[in-house]
């Protein structure tokens, strides 16, 4: 894979992509971990745009003679083969953004898509690493850890775990997966604005079944409308009910005045997990290092360092002998 410029490692979370694609200039868009395929889960998170699956990648192992292969026309769609490291995730995060009509893309990345509009995969895939916009954003997340070297190749060793990233979403009336790492896009079948999300999950459980039952190391996450701006503007709908009412409709008044409070709730908890993930997201690229060289500094002059080194010690001789009375 090609190199173009250094890129980090960054981690799975909702918030980190959410405001990932925010750094983009993307708007109206967050991010949302999937704990259930169930149809009352995926009911809430609507509208979906699309979805990202992480799975353990097993290199060409993993894909027996089933799996579907690329076919028909696909120049209407946006598809980048992968030729960075560790950058899937951002790259299937662009997969679904850049396939969609209905999502405001901001200026830089609107020219990017028209840019490459004609580029081959392999292209596409160059043009996303050489993106100062999208490789800036994407490395913003990177952890101020001076201990950790998170630009190596993940694939440096062959014992490690290694995770990859593939979207699927509908485009013109059909479901596609859109894997960096194969030789284009796979039509999964026809589908609808209604069925397209449990097809996906049909296809998301065939993979997932190809792994042993004792495999846990998966994630699905939706990108879906951004629901600060959703709930706000089913309030003004509501809003505009209650105006229209008759005087005489107080039924109806009492039942919208009900609808109207459970969405100002749920603005009120969305704005909060909004705080909470920008807190989060500040705490993961501070350096906390020169606070903990400080605070050992200290100790260290009070005497009180060493003492603390030996009760540390002690706890952990005391564990680990328990732990083998145990086996």
């Amino acid at each position: 894979m090609a190199e173009a410029g250094n890129w980090c490692l960054i981690e799975s979370d909702p918030g980190v992509f959410t405001e990932l694609i925010s750094g983009m200039g993307v708007r109206g868009v967050q991010v949302e971990e999937i704990w259930s395929l169930d149809e009352s889960t995926m009911e809430q998170l609507k509208p979906i745009l699309g979805l990202i699956f992480l799975f353990k990648w097993q290199g060409s192992s993993q894909e027996p003679a089933a799996t579907p292969t690329p076919q028909g026309p696909t120049d209407h769609i946006f598809f980048a083969n992968q030729v960075i490291n560790n950058a899937c995730a951002t790259q299937a995060i662009l997969s679904i953004l850049l396939n969609r009509d209905d999502v405001d893309l901001g200026q830089e990345l609107r020219n990017f898509k028209d840019f490459t509009a004609d580029f081959p995969p392999d292209m596409k895939g160059l043009a996303i690493s050489n993106s100062d916009l999208i490789r800036s954003v994407h490395n913003s997340f990177a952890r101020s850890d001076p201990f950790v070297n998170e630009m190596q190749d993940p694939r440096a060793k062959s014992d490690e775990d290694l995770y990859h990233f593939i979207a699927y979403l509908p485009i013109h009336g059909a479901l596609y997966e859109l894997d960096g790492l194969s030789r284009g896009p796979v039509n999964l079948g026809p589908c609808t604005n209604d069925s397209w999300v449990s097809k996906a999950n049909e296809a998301i459980m065939s993979r997932m079944e190809r792994y042993g039952a004792s495999e846990l190391h998966f994630s699905l996450m939706a990108l879906t409308k951004d629901r600060i701006e959703l709930y706000q503007e089913q309030m003004e709908e509501v809003d505009g009910m209650l105006l229209s009412l008759p005087d005489s409709a107080q039924d109806e008044r009492r039942r919208l005045d009900e609808d109207r409070n459970l969405l100002e709730h749920k603005l009120q908890l969305e704005k909060e997990k909004r705080a909470r993930w920008h807190r989060e997201n500040q705490l993961r690229k501070h350096n906390f290092v020169p606070m903990i060289y400080n605070m050992l500094l200290k100790l260290a002059e009070r005497k009180e360092l060493a003492p603390l080194i030996t009760t540390a010690k002690e706890k952990a001789t005391a564990r680990a002998a328990e732990k083998a009375q145990k086996k």
